[in-house]
């Protein structure tokens, strides 16, 4: 039985054969970011593993191929197996894959789920009692390389009653063994862009004494960072720095005042995203939104912006606060990176979509500290 603790367990000998279409749409490619489930509910279906008389385990069986129906499946477990043999090779190395991971036995702590996305099913295993987020989890770490981040999707469970798959119901819980597949939308999302405070973090990267003859209009970047810093103190934003290769480059410049900074971190990756950065992002509850400005624009802030947003986070690069050596590498790293999704946006832009209202407690300060215009460099032309 398709886990819903509503529903029990057919009767041996009460088997009947589902009529649904194959385990899993085809993938239409469409890009995503998990949507929760719709608060819908219903039973579920009997039909993705078979109890072997002789053991303890559930044999799951091939899926049918797309276009196939179900019950044929169910009709004729030697013609569903001599079919499988003509899939495409990806199929078959991914139920090779899917036969290699074990699946627990009922009353053992863990449940069997079958999971599905694309034309693939796989069988593992939850927890007793596991949600909607630890489903997520789990589709991400068997089809992790196949699901692009910046689509929706929807969690399904195939239920009985209906004989074919239902959005997750609210609050489902694994109790039984079930079938859940993620459904690619014909929707693509759009990135608004909002901030607040409460869900930003800014990310200041490499602004260090060796870069100072090499990059562009550096002094105006070094201004315009600080003025990035002072806000986020006064707002209450947690701050992350990295340094590229102190030891060689020198620290960050002495300008930028990193009193109050959550992380200052060396490094020689060109990407921020470290797994010391991970785990302070994590500490952090509803980061929605990374605010990036530092050098070079090309590298180390390209880099970071693509690991990010591959990560479902939401993008601000500061275009008055970034740099490259190259005018022209800096000019197309941002045409590459606006083009991506990620916001390309200006320091004034980001403090004042912060504070968002006059009637802010620290609108006056932020006022303050954009009186003065940010630098006409030579960067606005190359924007």
């Amino acid at each position: 039985m398709w886990g819903c603790s509503s529903h029990r367990p057919p009767k041996q000998g009460s088997h009947r054969d589902p009529t649904p279409d194959s385990p899993c749409p085809p993938d239409e490619g469409f890009p995503v970011a998990l949507s929760g489930p719709c608060g819908c509910g219903a039973g579920l279906s009997p039909m993705a593993g078979r109890r072997s008389r002789s053991s303890r385990s559930w044999d799951w069986g091939p899926p049918a191929p797309p276009g196939r129906p179900r019950g044929e499946e169910a009709a004729g477990g030697g013609a569903a197996a001599r079919t499988a043999a003509s899939w495409r090779g990806s199929a078959r190395r991914s139920l090779k894959m899917a036969a290699a991971e074990p699946v627990a036995a009922p009353g053992s702590g863990s449940v069997p789920v079958l999971f599905c996305f694309s034309v693939f099913a796989r069988p593992s295993s939850v927890p007793h009692g596991a949600g909607y987020e630890l489903l997520i989890q789990k589709f991400l770490s068997l089809y992790g390389d196949q699901i692009d981040m910046h689509r929706k999707f929807v969690v399904q469970l195939f239920a009985e009653e209906w004989s074919q798959y239902i959005d997750l119901p609210k609050g489902f819980l694994v109790n039984e063994r079930c079938k859940v597949r993620l459904v690619p939308l014909q929707i693509q999302i759009t990135t608004l862009g909002n901030l607040t405070p409460s869900s930003t973090v800014f990310f200041c990267c490499d602004m260090q004494e060796r870069f100072r003859p090499a990059i562009k209009y550096f002094g105006d970047i070094i201004s315009v960072g600080q003025r990035l810093l002072q806000g986020a103190r006064l707002l209450g934003i947690p701050v992350i720095v990295t340094e590229q290769y102190p030891k060689g480059l020198g620290s960050t410049v002495q300008e930028i005042d990193l009193t109050g900074a959550k992380l200052v971190l060396p490094k020689t990756k060109f990407s921020m995203v470290l797994p010391e950065v991970e785990a302070a992002l994590a500490e952090i509850p509803g980061v929605r939104s990374i605010v990036l400005f530092g050098v070079e624009t090309h590298v180390c802030i390209q880099q970071t912006a693509l690991e990010l947003i591959g990560r479902g986070l939401e993008v601000h690069i500061v275009a008055d606060a970034t740099s490259s050596r190259s005018m022209m590498d800096r000019m197309f790293a941002l045409e590459r990176l606006a083009r991506t999704g990620i916001i390309v946006t200006t320091s004034e832009a980001i403090l004042l979509q912060l504070v968002a209202d006059k009637e802010h407690p620290k609108f006056k300060e932020i006022q303050n500290l954009i009186k003065a215009s940010a630098p006409e460099s030579g960067l606005l032309s190359k924007v």
